[in-house]
């Protein structure tokens, strides 16, 4: 019992980290098309 236990502690704080990480992706790259669009913008003008 104590084996699946831990097992499942583990797996759940791999998801957890997981999804974290990706979020932060998820940032940066809009941050990235942000500054695309900005870009975009300043030289139109």
């Amino acid at each position: 019992m104590t084996m699946k236990r831990l097992s499942a502690v583990i797996l759940l704080s791999l998801f957890t980290l997981s999804l974290l990480s990706g979020c932060n992706t998820i940032h940066g790259a809009g941050q990235d098309i942000e500054e695309g669009g900005e870009a975009i913008q300043r030289s139109a003008s």
